[in-house]
């Protein structure tokens, strides 16, 4: 078992090292420059279309531009923003946070090319919503069928039995840790309360985001200013590329 582990991280620290990253950086760096900046280009478009659509009330199986901003930043924002930052800056030193800026800079046009051939190449279902992801787009695209299946076949394992057991485990160990509540009770209230969102479909997710996300933010953001000032001290070396 110890010999298949370290296989495992081998062929896992590989993969991200030389593959994954210059992978997505590279794409990244291709999408920015063919959209001309589009990350710059649109920026007051796209606080337009956000701002003027939040609080706007919504009938049926739509759902507003807020709205979705608010789903997209709920499936984006994780464990990861909290913990990888964290475990990349003890790695790296403060200067680590000047490359994520980088590379989220550089990210936002491959989320903007992601999402746009989402809503080019989705197929209307039949009842007002519709079908879409990278799944289909990889389908009628790319025409590589076999590549769209495997896709869709890992992604419902990766989130259905990685990421989503990764974040209620976080949640759990951090409420038995905190307050002393039974894991067990806590993994039954987050399984009853997350059926009460996502079995009302796509517009109650839209919906209970639209409240959730602002306030996670919020207090994301309260939390981040109030440790900036507690650490005034160490801004400049959060600027410095080169911080050991």
């Amino acid at each position: 078992m110890e010999a298949l582990h370290g296989v495992i991280n081998d062929i896992n620290s590989f993969v991200w090292t030389y593959v994954i990253i210059v992978a997505l950086i590279g794409s990244g760096v291709i999408y920015t420059l063919r959209t001309k900046f589009v990350q710059v280009r649109l920026l007051g478009e796209m606080l337009k279309l956000i701002v003027g659509s939040a609080g706007q009330k919504t009938e049926g199986k739509e759902i507003s531009g807020f709205q979705a901003f608010c789903v997209s930043t709920a499936s984006r924002v994780g464990v990861g923003n909290i913990a990888g930052v964290a475990i990349a800056i003890v790695t790296g030193g403060p200067g680590a946070v000047f490359w994520m800026w980088v590379i989220a800079f550089i990210g936002c046009a491959t989320g903007f090319v992601e999402s746009t051939l989402a809503q080019i190449y989705k197929l209307p279902r039949g009842d007002g919503a519709f079908f879409g992801g990278p799944a289909y787009y990889m389908k009628n695209a790319l025409n590589m069928s076999g590549l769209a299946k495997w896709f869709a076949i890992l992604i419902s394992v990766t989130f259905g039995l990685i990421y989503v057991s990764v974040q209620a485990n976080t949640i759990v160990g951090a409420v038995e840790t905190a307050f002393g509540i039974d894991h067990a009770i806590t993994a039954f209230a987050v399984a009853g309360l997350t059926a009460l969102v996502i079995f009302g479909g796509v517009t109650r997710i839209a919906k209970f985001t639209e409240m959730l996300v602002p306030s996670m933010a919020g207090l994301y953001l309260l939390s981040a200013i109030i440790i900036i000032v507690m650490n005034f001290d160490q801004v400049p070396a959060i600027v410095r590329a080169d911080t050991p």
